[in-house]
């Protein structure tokens, strides 16, 4: 089976509310189809609109927690409780007000030495999908850095050449902070993978991801190509403004 990408433009009023209705149909998609929803969360500004509208009770009800897992692409290496953790990000905005079972909420411990985090987080991979080979998810939600970033995978790190690991720590020079992040074998086995991108300052990156010159090391979302999956870049019409001949939905 090859690669699907797809390019979904949204008008900017309607984006979250579309995502979200999309997100309730994958969940249940994949607990019709293997009795469980994995997905891991993305951090940054683009999703939390999203994460608010799925603890609403509208679509809160519809999402069969108890039947989900919820885990993380990404983490800044601080504590659970610091503003600029990913974690805090998604449980204050959704986490805390939806009936997730504690034990399936996966969080990568930011906390701890970058190394042993992601070795434990890599392990508790293994035992919560059952296998020692790379995990698929049933859904990947990734954002996009106004430098071609996504997940933690900066241009030119290391992190971008590995090919054992599924998760590791990475430095990233330019914020002067450590990272853990899903590499390129565990993003690209995902059933689904979305990179959601809103708002002008994203128009030029995302116009030259999607239409550029090929140069995935200096613009790395250009490495995400599920090899048996569906990647779908969801945009509003201001981020897809620079994009050719697109027609907004």
């Amino acid at each position: 089976m090859q690669s699907e990408s797809h390019r979904r433009v949204l008008d900017s009023a309607d984006f979250c509310r579309m995502l979200a209705e999309e997100f309730v149909h994958r969940a249940a998609e994949a607990i019709e189809a293997h009795g469980r929803f994995r997905v891991a969360l993305a951090g940054g500004s683009t999703p939390k609109p999203l994460y608010g509208l799925l603890a609403a009770k509208e679509f809160n009800a519809r999402v069969a927690w108890a039947h989900t897992e919820v885990f993380f692409s990404d983490e800044r290496c601080v504590p659970p409780d610091d503003a600029r953790s990913n974690f805090r990000m998604a449980a204050d905005a959704l986490l805390k007000h939806v009936p997730l079972p504690a034990n399936q909420l996966h969080r990568m411990r930011g906390e701890d030495d970058p190394a042993l985090a992601a070795l434990s987080y890599r392990q508790e991979l293994a035992a919560a999908f059952r296998t020692v080979s790379v995990p698929r998810f049933d859904l990947i939600l990734l954002g996009l850095g106004e430098n071609g970033h996504t997940a933690s995978l900066f241009p030119g790190t290391a992190a971008l050449r590995e090919f054992l690991r599924s998760v590791v720590p990475q430095y990233i020079e330019a914020q002067q902070e450590w990272r853990l992040t899903f590499t390129r074998p565990i993003l690209n086995a995902a059933h689904q993978v979305w990179v959601l991108a809103c708002g002008t300052a994203k128009a030029e990156i995302a116009q030259r991801v999607l239409e550029g010159r090929f140069e995935p090391e200096v613009l790395p979302a250009q490495y995400l190509a599920p090899v048996a999956g569906k990647l779908i870049w969801w945009l509003d019409a201001a981020a897809a403004a620079r994009l050719a001949a697109v027609a907004t939905e």
